[in-house]
């Protein structure tokens, strides 16, 4: 299979300097132009791609080639962006920057090369002139492999500096293709963990992203961004299917690894999902809004029916539910409705207690917790959570330690941690998974269906674990 999607990468020389804005706000410029836009976004990232939801109409994807291998990103990319007019990435961090230590991997450089996708770089030009002309052709020449299509000047003073600016970059041979102006209508709100998520600024979110597809409407040449991302080169074999996923099983269980163990061959073909869909709640709403969209996919392949419920609001689980999914988000903002939905921290922990399976990542790991903060919660593990003024953040290598839900043990498989919270005991009797890297430990929670961890897995890179975790609703 070919995929010719036309499509680009924004990207920029660091964090800060207005990727978001632009990518978001092309992504809607070109959705008012009538266009089908795919919009994605490198790394592990939940929150841009509710912003980019917004801006298009189409569910936000994430592209990471550590938590899915870089084999992945290409199939992923034609899978998100079927049936689309153009697509738009966002990248991650600095154009070159990847997961610590492992060189280029992860970095927003390696994914447009594995995607042959021309990068748009975006310069915060707020406190230089010249000098632009420098830093611009460093990271054109970094890497040739990288092809920088454009460069666009964020956060221009007058029409004094931008001239300044387009002279300097003339000797470079990248063209300008667009230049913006301080914006403060298009800024979003931060917190602890990033931007506020689209589902908790309602109609000002809507507000912030038709600000951003304005100005990037004015100041962007938004018809040679469309000819730029005509010329990227075509994606051969490309294209993912969750049902075709399936295929695929975890790795064979290992022993607990050591330091510079080769991963296992991860492909084992399996028999299909049976017939006759059990239904899997997934929680939503404001307090759990981080979830990638492959996950729901893969369920419903494996034979689940998946609908969601907000802990916030709905006093009931959805009738019939055979599983529960409790994904990341912020319960620490919402600790006290959710503690004060007494019914509803019954009625999962009376789910819990059958046995029914229940995978539960970061937030759902809070949400199980005797307590946050002092507010009760669901009571289904025996341990407490607390806000911290450390901020845990990295990708880690993990391999499964005990058999449950979701992996047998010596499952392998990388994920991300990003959380200021702590829980106590941090790992049961049973733990979830042993952190190979960067540190070596145990962390998480397996007890009767539970499987409860700080660790953001995603599920396409091992397909198998959607399988597994429908098949547990079937029998449990």
């Amino acid at each position: 299979m070919v995929s010719s999607v036309p499509r680009l990468v924004i990207a920029a020389p660091s964090s800060g300097s207005g990727k978001t804005t632009v990518a978001t706000g092309l992504m809607a410029a070109l959705a008012g132009r009538g266009f089908a836009v795919s919009p994605h976004k490198v790394g592990p990232d939940y929150i841009d791609p509710g912003y980019h939801s917004l801006a298009t109409g189409r569910v936000g994807r994430n592209l990471d080639a550590y938590l899915c291998g870089p084999e992945l990103v290409a199939p992923l990319f034609a899978h998100g962006a079927r049936g689309c007019d153009i697509a738009v990435v966002e990248g991650v961090m600095g154009l070159y920057d990847g997961a610590a230590g492992e060189g280029e991997l992860a970095s927003t450089a390696q994914v447009a090369k594995l995607l042959r996708a021309p990068v748009v770089l975006v310069v915060d030009a707020s406190a230089q002139s010249r000098s632009v002309a420098a830093l611009v052709h460093g990271f054109v020449s970094w890497d040739p492999e990288v092809r920088v299509g454009g460069v666009i000047l964020n956060k221009v003073a007058s029409d004094r500096h931008e001239g300044l600016l387009r002279e300097a970059l003339e000797s470079v041979g990248v063209p300008v293709m667009g230049v913006l102006r301080r914006a403060a209508r298009v800024e979003t709100p931060s917190r602890h963990l990033g931007l506020v998520p689209v589902a908790e600024r309602g109609a000002q979110a809507v507000g912030a992203v038709d600000a951003m597809a304005a100005l990037v409407a004015a100041g962007c040449d938004v018809s040679g961004l469309v000819a730029l991302a005509r010329s990227a080169g075509p994606l051969q074999g490309a294209g993912w299917d969750a049902g075709e996923a399936l295929v695929s099983s975890p790795p064979p269980p290992l022993p607990f690894p050591s330091p510079g163990a080769s991963p296992p061959d991860p492909l084992c073909a399996v028999p299909r999902a049976p017939s006759g869909a059990v239904r899997v709640a997934v929680a939503g709403g404001r307090a759990f809004t981080f979830s990638y969209a492959e996950h729901a996919e893969l369920l419903s392949a494996a034979g689940a029916e998946v609908v969601t419920f907000d802990p916030l609001r709905d006093e009931e689980l959805p009738e019939g539910t055979a599983g529960l999914v409790i994904g990341g988000g912020f319960p620490e903002m919402y600790a006290a409705e959710l503690s004060a939905n007494e019914p509803m921290r019954k009625a999962v922990a009376e789910l819990a207690l059958t046995g029914a399976p229940v995978a539960a990542e970061c937030a759902g790991l809070l949400y199980l917790c005797r307590e946050l903060d002092g507010l009760p919660l669901c009571g289904v593990l025996d341990a407490s959570a607390r806000m911290s003024g450390r901020l845990t953040l990295g990708y880690r290598d993990a391999v499964a330690v005990s058999d449950s839900v979701l992996a047998v043990a010596g499952t392998r498989m990388r994920g991300h941690e990003f959380h200021r919270t702590v829980v106590d005991p941090g790992a049961g009797d049973a733990p979830a998974w042993g952190m190979r890297a960067p540190e070596r430990r145990v962390e998480g929670f397996v007890q009767r269906g539970v499987h409860a961890s700080y660790l953001h897995t995603h599920w396409a890179s091992v397909p198998g674990v959607a399988r597994r975790f429908v098949e547990r609703c079937r029998t449990s």
